[in-house]
Parts: structure tokens; C-alpha cells; sequence
């Protein structure tokens, strides 16, 4: 008699390694660096373009539509351009082009990424099936499940949109639909003034058109340092938008040739269409996740731990769909981490604590480490240091004379705590202070800007005026 061989544990052959579930940062971030890992990866999307909402509805289009705005606000204020010639006025679909071409090149880019990385890109509908099966529903209608030893959920989020408002209604948008308005609005309501809504009500003004933005909190983007949302704030006002701050809407009524918006005050506004910015939802309503053993939070919302890990075992989750930071650079680095924790459950990598934060309102606004509010309630003994930009010679030739950097730093060590700027390419100049920030060992000092030569001119410059300015308080 023949003894039987039995395996303990039964081995499973799975169709993937990894499967992840959409091709925005972080999905990208966590398919290139398991494929660099030699891993055997699926991509699935349910756009028929890879890139996810943060290049065809979100990050890419909106910032593109803001430079071609700013440079036109730049022609029209430049006295070398202005002299004897007509303001020149562009509409919101003359824009547009330039923010289609510009995610046409980048979904070009991201989809040689994934065929030179040999990972397969599925366009499809995905929903769990089990833990380790994914069912694709195709664009023709079929069906076909797919296995996969592990899943990265990084499905991100869409326009949070109340059922009280008709977005079906021609005159009616949220942050995604709004880039297929198809008429030029002499007046538009702004609902929701956070980083979105504070960004188009700048690109719209700056198109000449009339705009009400309605806050439904009582200061601007209140996450940020106080200054820096005050000067938004005035910024904003002395452009001619008015804001209506701790407002809230009780019903939005839609006509054929307006939107009226009844607010919860009593108070009344009129325009010709209404954009909804207030709020984001997470992906995961289609993904089936109570088949995986998942459950979202009321927000759509997943929860992870430190590695990116889910509730479940073998399933991660990326990106706007686990909430904070809500960044497209955050999400790529989400999803590289996570595929290193995937392969390596000791990998100890985590994403910085100080994350920089780009606002593409005009001017823009860039922050990274602590506000004044936030060390103060933590007794920490800080100076400031400020440099205008109106006394940069750089923002002088540039004509770019309305900003800020502000520098705060630990009156006894002169570790640098925070940075904040407002004003023409604040994300750019951010970095730098961002990367001294991150030196260890006592290389975090605000005496580098004084004892380092910059290019002059230069707004980098700013720095150093800062640093000075606030070595100076010292005493």
C-alpha cells in the first residue's frame, strides 16, 4: 500500500501577484515599484485612459487652466504689453484646449510607464468577488474574473454631491463636470470654499467673471497658517470676488437662464450656473467590498495601518480613498511604500511628517511644517522672519509683486519649524526651505540661508531677506 503525499499548506497559483485597482498616483506609485520588484501586476481601469481623476478631472486640468490664466492676468497687468493695446479677454472653452493637451501628453507618458514596466493595463469595471478575485466587467459587456495573491484598493474619490442638488441640471456643476461647461457665464456661485473651490473662484475672476463664493466655515482654508489664508482672503476680495463666510445652503432652485441659491440665513443668490465644491467621497461604492470582508466609513473611506494594510490581510489601500493628506504627491508615495511593505512586511519606510502643501489659487500658497497657531499652543519659544516680495528685484522684473515668505523658526536652536508663501510660484520656491528642513544632525538651521550665496536675482532670494529679517528680531 502506497502512502499518499499530502501538503500542509496548499499552495494557490493566481493569475497576478498584485492586481491594483486604478491608475491614478497612487495606483502608478505601487504598479511601477512592484514591477520593479519583479512582480507580476494587473492594472484596472474603468476610464478608457490611465491617470485616474487626478489627470483627467482634478490636479492636471485645473492647474493647467490656472497657468493660462495667470499668464493672460500677466499680459493684461505688464505695462511693456498694455500700452495702446486692448485688454486682451479670453472665455473658460478657450482654456480648456490648453488643459486638453496637457492631459493628453500626460496619459501618453503614464501609459508608457506601464508598457515598458510590462505590467498589464485592463480597462474594465472591477468589483470583489472574493479576497483574492477581482470580477472585471468589460466595455462590451462580459465579464471575466481575475486572481491575485495580494490588491491595492487606489480607486481615489469624486465631487461629494448632496441628492437635494440637481447636477443633472445643465446649469448645475461639481468639480468634475465643470470641465465640460459648454457656455461662457458672466456670473458664477461658488458652493464649498476649500482648496478647490478657492482655486477656481481664482481662475474665474480672472476670466472677468463675476463671482460669490460661499464658505461654509469662517475663514478661508483654515488649515493654513493665518496669515497666509488672510491674504488670500483680501487677495481674493480686492479682485472683486465676494465671499460669503458661515454660509449653508438650504436649496438650490435651477432654472432654464439661472441658479438661485437659498442659503440656511434667509439670504438669496442668483447667477448663471452654480459649481458644488464642498466635499469628496471615496471610490468604493461599485467595489463590492463586503465580499472581501471591507467596510468603507460614511465618507467612502478605507482604513489602514501604518503599511498601507487593510482590514484584510493581502488588501492595501492608497491614496484619496484612505482620506489624508488627499495629495496627489502623498499617493504616489502611499503607493510606493505599500508595495514595499507588500514584499517586505519588516520594510520600515513611512512618509515624511512634514508633507509640503501646494494651493494653485492666484497667487499660489505653499506651506510645509507648523503654523504660528499651532506652536503657539504648544509653548514652543519661535521667531518670525519675513521677506516681501515687492522687495525682490527678481519679483520686480517679473511684475509679480504680490506675496510673502514667511520663515519660523526656534529662538534658542534656530531649527526651522515651518515655512509659508503666497505669492507667484510659492510651490516652486517651497522646496527649498522644504529640503533644509530635512537635514539631521543640527543641519536644520535657519543660519543656512544667511551663510549660503544665492543667485541673484532670483526668488529664492526671499530666503535669505527672510532669515535675516528674522535673525534680527533676536535679542
Amino acid at each position: 500500500m502506497t502512502k499518499s503525499k499530502t501538503s500542509k499548506t496548499e499552495v494557490k497559483d493566481f493569475d497576478y501577484d498584485v492586481i491594483i485597482i486604478g491608475t491614478g498616483p497612487g495606483g502608478e506609485g505601487a504598479a511601477m515599484k512592484l514591477a520593479k520588484l519583479q512582480k507580476k501586476v494587473a492594472v484596472i481601469e474603468r476610464y478608457h485612459q490611465v491617470g485616474g481623476g487626478c489627470t483627467h478631472w482634478g490636479t492636471i486640468p485645473s492647474k493647467a487652466l490656472r497657468q493660462s490664466v495667470s499668464r493672460l492676468i500677466e499680459y493684461n497687468s505688464n505695462p511693456l504689453f498694455s500700452q495702446n493695446k486692448q485688454a486682451k479677454q479670453l472665455t473658460f472653452q478657450d482654456i480648456l484646449s490648453h488643459a486638453s493637451a496637457v492631459i493628453q501628453k500626460q496619459v501618453s507618458l503614464r501609459s508608457g510607464f506601464y508598457d515598458r514596466n510590462r505590467v498589464d493595463n485592463i480597462q474594465g469595471d472591477a468589483s470583489f468577488v472574493d479576497a483574492n478575485t477581482i470580477k472585471i466587467a468589460y466595455p462590451d459587456g462580459t465579464t471575466e474574473n481575475k486572481t491575485a495573491k495580494q490588491v491595492v484598493i487606489a480607486t481615489g474619490s469624486r465631487p461629494y454631491q448632496p441628492e437635494n442638488v440637481d447636477f443633472t441640471h445643465p446649469r448645475v456643476y461639481d468639480s468634475d463636470s465643470i470641465l465640460s461647461l459648454n457656455h461662457a457665464p458672466q456670473h458664477v456661485i461658488i458652493y464649498g470654499a476649500g482648496v478647490i473651490g478657492s482655486e477656481y473662484a481664482s481662475i474665474f475672476r480672472g476670466l472677468s467673471v463675476k463671482v460669490d463664493l460661499i464658505n461654509t466655515r469662517d475663514r478661508l482654508l483654515s488649515f493654513l497658517d493665518t496669515e497666509m489664508s488672510d491674504s488670500l482672503s483680501y487677495h481674493l476680495w480686492n479682485n472683486g470676488v465676494v465671499i460669503r463666510h458661515g454660509e449653508e445652503f438650504e436649496r438650490v432652485e435651477a432654472t432654464d437662464d439661472a441658479v438661485v441659491v437659498h442659503l440656511k440665513s434667509g439670504k438669496k443668490m442668483r447667477a448663471d450656473c452654480l459649481l458644488y465644491a464642498n466635499g469628496r467621497t471615496g471610490n468604493t461604492a461599485d467595489l463590492n467590498l463586503a465580499a472581501a470582508g471591507l467596510k468603507a466609513d460614511g465618507r467612502g473611506q478605507l482604513k489602514v495601518n501604518e503599511h498601507y494594510q487593510t482590514d484584510v490581510e493581502n488588501i492595501f489601500a492608497v491614496g484619496d480613498v484612505i482620506g489624508y493628506p488627499s495629495l496627489a504627491s502623498a499617493a504616489f508615495d502611499q503607493g510606493r511604500i505599500a508595495a514595499s511593505s507588500m514584499v517586505d512586511k519588516t520594510c520600515k519606510k513611512k512618509l515624511i511628517v512634514d508633507i509640503p502643501t501646494g494651493i494653485y489659487t492666484i497667487p499660489e500658497i505653499s506651506s510645509v511644517g507648523r503654523t504660528e497657531l499651532e506652536l503657539t499652543e504648544a509653548k514652543i519659544p519661535y521667531e518670525v522672519g519675513r521677506a516681501q516680495f515687492k522687495h525682490l528685484a527678481r519679483a520686480q522684473i517679473s511684475n509679480n509683486l504680490v506675496g510673502s515668505l514667511k520663515i519660523l523658526f526656534h529662538r534658542e536652536t534656530k531649527e526651522i519649524l515651518g515655512i509659508h508663501c503666497f505669492g507667484e510660484n510659492a510651490a516652486e520656491i517651497i522646496h527649498i526651505g522644504q529640503a533644509i528642513m530635512q537635514q539631521k544632525n543640527g543641519g536644520n538651521t535657519i543660519e543656512y540661508f544667511v551663510e549660503t550665496t544665492f543667485n541673484y536675482p532670483t526668488m529664492a532670494e526671499a530666503f535669505r531677506v527672510a532669515a535675516l529679517n528674522g535673525l534680527n528680531r533676536l535679542f
